[in-house]
């Protein structure tokens, strides 16, 4: 039986991802109707990057009842179309093109960054529906610790983990990690969820920030700095679920077409989104291993190597395949912009479950996460059962504990 500690402290890490992270928005579903009604958040440490920082904010935001921060989440994300998240009208489409060619092949200078698409209306999708003075209600009430939003500095090519806490936290700087104290905004949103050459950078004092997933070395060590000694990570790449038998793919029985700029382009993001995290993820369980054999007392003694309680949960299919079913819902503008690239064709679905910010496909992804939160309910009860120190034990709880 597993037994609390005092000083136990729940971390949630909400992977970036794109259109993926409706994934999430779907695991979260499940956590709420497993609290008791009303519940406040569980997790007193939330970090996120890219659009699971957009997640992580709502809930943040909502901490005092979990179950509505979730419940806001989800009707965003069922209704999503992609002109919610960037400019996908004829109009918008080619003149953000012609500024981009302008700037990068023809050689004529900007006084702004320039991308492939314009993210204008994520920017005024998340004034309208985020509440950011609400989070220091959440952190003043004891509904929350921390919340960290990581981004990546272009100039300092460090990951920056903007963090704000109801108290002085201190800060911390690691080879290319960075945490900096500071309340946080819209900008920093914008910041975390800037996609490479996708979506356009942000300045914060004095420096562009793009995407937070790019180099983030260590994805749940934001977590751990803010006081975390267990955490619960929902990732968005079905590879965490999904290992080959042995180690090994299998053989391939005939030659490959050559990869087209969109397969080549999945990969990138992949790298960028997904491999951080998975290897973290594997570094933490040998720490936890190595862990095991100090004795029980120094194992949480927080000097040396610490034992961290991990609970995963990631899709079980894969989202490309999902997404490549999905393309034709892409606005025709985009289609025909990105046909060149292989978007367009089932290959591309990998490029395309990041950038198909569409219902249908958000709506299936949820979905997903449903099922595969409820396929580890009960080892989801359990974790959360261990620790809910920001919830009142009920009366049931109370006899459980006595037997």
């Amino acid at each position: 039986m597993n037994m609390q500690r005092p000083s136990d402290c729940t971390g949630l890490i909400l992977s970036g991802g794109g259109a993926r992270a409706a994934y999430q928005v779907g695991v979260l579903s499940v956590i709420a109707e497993l609290l008791p009604a009303g519940a406040a958040n569980p997790f007193p440490v939330i970090c996120g990057t890219s659009a699971g920082a957009i997640n992580a904010v709502a809930l943040a935001s909502h901490a005092r009842n979990f179950a509505d921060g979730v419940d806001r989440l989800q009707e965003v994300w069922s209704q999503f179309r992609c002109e919610q998240v960037y400019r996908s009208d004829w109009p918008g489409v080619t003149a953000q093109a012609w500024r981009w060619a302008r700037a990068n092949l023809l050689g004529f200078p900007s006084a702004q960054p320039t991308a492939l698409l314009d993210n204008a209306p994520l920017r005024k999708l998340l004034e309208r529906t985020l509440k950011f003075g609400q989070i220091d209600d959440s952190l003043q009430s004891g509904a929350l610790r921390a919340i960290s939003i990581s981004a990546f500095g272009y100039q300092s090519a460090d990951s920056i983990n903007f963090y704000q806490g109801v108290e002085r936290i201190s800060p911390w700087a690691r080879h290319r990690r960075v945490g900096v104290q500071t309340r946080l905004g819209l900008e920093h949103l914008m910041a975390s969820s800037a996609i490479p050459l996708v979506f356009p950078p942000v300045l914060l004092n004095r420096e562009w920030f793009g995407d937070g997933a790019v180099r983030q070395q260590a994805p749940i060590s934001p977590a751990l700095h803010l006081g975390a000694n267990r955490v619960l990570v929902i990732g968005v790449s079905d590879n965490l679920s999904n290992q080959p038998v042995g180690g090994r793919r299998g053989p391939r029985l005939r030659t490959a077409p050559p990869p087209t700029l969109a397969q080549i382009g999945g990969h990138l993001l992949s790298s960028t989104f997904v491999d951080n995290l998975e290897a973290d993820v594997e570094l933490l369980e040998r720490m936890n291993r190595l862990a095991g054999y100090l004795p029980t007392g120094s194992r949480y003694s927080g000097k040396g190597v610490r034992q961290v309680e991990v609970q995963i949960i990631s899709p079980s299919e894969p989202l490309n395949l999902i997404a490549a079913r999905h393309r034709k819902s892409m606005p025709r503008s985009l289609r025909a912009f990105l046909r060149g690239s292989g978007v367009t064709r089932a290959s591309g679905g990998s490029v395309l479950s990041y950038l198909l910010f569409e219902a249908e496909y958000c709506q299936e992804l949820m979905e997903l996460g449903r099922r595969d939160a409820l396929a580890k309910a009960e080892a989801l009860q359990r974790f959360l059962g261990v620790l809910c120190p920001l919830q009142a034990p009920t009366e049931v709880d109370a006899h459980a504990g006595g037997a």
